[in-house]
């Protein structure tokens, strides 16, 4: 059963069109899995085993009379940030614990209209405002391949249930890398849309960082799940129209122009980031991609500084409110959050915080003029320790010490590039046995030739999926 709960969701797909296996079965093994390893990683925040099961059995029978969707009997799980109509909303908060959603997340709609099969809801930081998965409502949440260490943040119960063979899919979003993080600490693929190509929620979908997108075990899964959650939304006005699909076919990635930055700038890289970095550098020249490494005029300070005035004008404000009325109920790191982006702003003042954003962008924007895709790590280090939150606890990455834990990220350059698509796909393992990640990032609205770049990625340097808890 175990082998089953890793199946991809793919040939889980042509499994059930053959009537090889049953979505019940794979139900059955998913749920199996998450009742031997979930006390040990603590990945689902609530679980819905037994309407699950009911649903894989209508899915059996889809497949029997020939009408199954794209994601039929598939078992997807959701961010418990993206809510249900009807079901706890609790924003990982003590504050929120009783709240319960009057609405469905448009993502969450469209996996379900799809025949996918909500078996249950991932684990979050508090707020999602944390790089880290842990919380005074829900406990730590682990790394599979690690337990000493966290799956990353703030979708780090989605790639610790993928990881662990918990879920088939999973959706998460991205404010300043919290799909890109965890899938990079968990082994997993997280794919980061840009800005408007999957629709939001109020008042959300108006800000440029924010995406939420698909998570997956493989490339073509995360394209699977992509291309089912992509398109406009009547209640979001930034979301794209047409909807604009990933290619079934992704061909190979000869003669493609690709960047390879060590480092983005100045952003302190462990040695083992780096070799694993390299490897995928050097696969994709095999390949037949055209690499090149490449300096890059940033500075981690620069990137910081815009990311926490930006956060102090939209996100910062909303944890800073429920701050206000239930601060004894809330982690020192969401009240950190609440302080470190308010003084932000206050200090610099939004003007300056786009000011800053342009001339960063600018950067990046005259690298992809040059080439197709550019690739980089997508922390600097391999993970963080578990149920370790930074408040009072400097990190020191490489041997430096970060004046925030959050510098150890390169994520956030790309929410700022919030129109730039950006795709996770495992480089190797770090010394202590936690995955590495490597961020492909394409041209604006370029979502293929990042999906292409992963895939070659996949084929010439495959990785490991199944950790052994």
């Amino acid at each position: 059963m175990s082998d089953l709960a890793h199946l991809p969701a793919t040939q889980a797909l042509k499994l059930f069109r053959t009537r090889a296996l049953s979505p019940v079965e794979l139900m059955t093994a998913v749920i199996e899995r998450a009742e031997a390893v979930e006390p040990r990683v603590n990945a689902l925040s609530e679980t819905m085993f037994e309407q699950a099961l009911e649903q894989a059995r209508k899915a059996e029978h889809a497949y029997v009379h020939g009408e199954p969707r794209p994601l039929e009997g598939l078992p997807v799980a959701t961010k418990d940030e993206q809510p249900i109509a009807g079901r706890r909303a609790s924003d990982g908060s003590l504050a929120y614990a009783g709240h319960v959603a009057d609405t469905t997340h448009p993502v969450v709609e469209r996996v379900i209209a799809a025949g996918g099969i909500v078996h249950a809801r991932t684990t979050t930081p508090e707020f999602c405002c944390a790089a880290y998965t842990h919380s005074r409502l829900w406990g730590i949440t682990r790394n599979p391949w690690n337990l000493d260490y966290s799956p990353g943040g703030s979708s780090g119960g989605a790639g610790a249930a993928l990881a662990s063979g918990t879920a088939t899919l999973a959706t998460g979003s991205d404010i300043g890398g919290s799909i890109r993080l965890p899938a990079a600490a968990t082994g997993t693929v997280g794919y980061k849309p840009p800005y408007g190509r999957v629709p939001a929620m109020s008042p959300y979908n108006l800000d440029h960082y924010c995406h939420d997108g698909p998570m997956a075990r493989t490339v073509a899964d995360c394209a699977l799940l992509q291309n089912v959650i992509v398109g406009p939304h009547p209640a979001d006005v930034v979301s794209i129209r047409p909807a604009v699909h990933v290619p079934e076919r992704l061909g190979d990635v000869a003669g493609l122009r690709i960047a390879y930055s060590p480092d983005l700038g100045n952003w302190e890289i462990e040695p083992d980031v780096a070799a694993n970095t390299r490897a995928v550098a050097d696969a994709l020249a095999t390949a037949g991609a055209v690499v090149e490494q490449v300096e890059v005029p940033l500075r981690r300070a620069d990137v910081m500084r815009a990311a926490f005035i930006h956060f102090g004008a939209i996100f910062g404000p909303m944890v800073a409110g429920v701050a206000d009325a239930h601060r004894d109920e809330l982690t020192p790191y969401a009240l950190a959050f609440a302080e470190d982006s308010r003084a932000a702003l206050a200090r610099d003042g939004f003007l300056a915080g786009l000011e800053l954003e342009g001339r960063i962008y600018a950067v990046i924007g005259d690298l992809l003029d040059r080439y197709d895709a550019l690739i980089c790590p997508t922390a600097g280090a391999a993970a963080l320790p578990a149920g370790e939150d930074y408040v009072d606890t400097k990190l020191t990455v490489n041997g430096v010490q970060l004046d925030h834990y959050l510098e150890y990220s390169l994520t956030p350059v790309f929410n700022i590039a919030g129109r730039c698509p950006v795709l996770n796909v495992p480089s190797g393992l770090s010394s202590y046995g936690v995955p590495t990640g490597v961020q492909i990032v394409g041209r604006s609205y370029d979502d293929a030739t990042v999906f292409r770049i992963g895939a070659a990625v996949e084929r010439v340097l495959p990785w490991p999926t199944r950790p052994q808890l």
